[in-house]
């Protein structure tokens, strides 16, 4: 079936193609007449649906949060019963999603724009701080359980680690695309299950 004859709407198959182009390509190098082709519509329905490809950008981080979200919580990691479990469940996901796929498509939308985008685009910069928030908030409450079970003593925060599992994995893809290989996403995030391991056993010693 060809992209013209998908049953999507054509405001879906715009946010989908946003999605795989700005991840190849970059937002700034990615034009209103190539999402038009990956879409298959014209640039009348595009200017129907989205005012401006900025619109468009800020829509389809909405759109990336709903689909990721869905899928991190229907992972199998969700079923474990102990926290720290999924916490670590979680982890070997985030590697999952690595194996098979190309440099762009296990990259992060909203990593990926925010970093092109955050200084002359105050509205993506802000769409992309949502979505990020809102997946580290749901592995906020995982790392909360895991702290009041294993580690209700420990001095750090879930929300300061929490973020830093993003950091650490954003950093990943970064250095993936920098080295040209997906290996090196796949190590650090092994050092952030490592890390994690060592965080609360170190804690049941204090």
């Amino acid at each position: 079936m060809n992209q013209l004859a998908s049953p999507l709407p054509a405001r879906d198959r715009l946010l989908g193609a946003a999605l795989k182009l700005v991840r190849e390509e970059g937002y700034d190098s990615t034009s209103v007449d190539e999402l038009c082709r990956a879409a298959g519509v014209t640039k009348g329905a595009f200017f129907h649906h989205f005012p401006s490809k900025e619109q468009l950008a800020v829509e389809a981080t909405k759109f990336w949060t709903t689909v990721t979200s869905a899928a991190f919580e229907s992972a199998d990691y969700r079923k474990f019963e102990d926290p720290l479990d999924q916490l670590i469940g979680y982890v070997e996901f985030r590697r999952d999603l690595l194996k098979g796929r190309s440099l762009a498509e296990f990259s992060c939308f909203l990593g990926t724009m925010v970093q092109e985008k955050y200084a002359s685009s105050p509205a993506i910069r802000e769409a992309c701080l949502v979505g990020i928030m809102t997946h580290a908030g749901s592995v906020e409450e995982i790392i909360a359980a895991a702290k009041a079970r294993h580690a209700p003593e420990a001095s750090w925060s879930p929300q300061s680690l929490a973020l830093h599992t993003q950091a650490v994995i954003q950093g990943a893809y970064v250095l993936a695309k920098a080295t040209n290989d997906g290996a090196t996403a796949d190590a650090m995030i092994v050092h952030l299950r490592r890390y994690i391991e060592l965080l609360f056993h170190h804690a049941n010693e204090e």
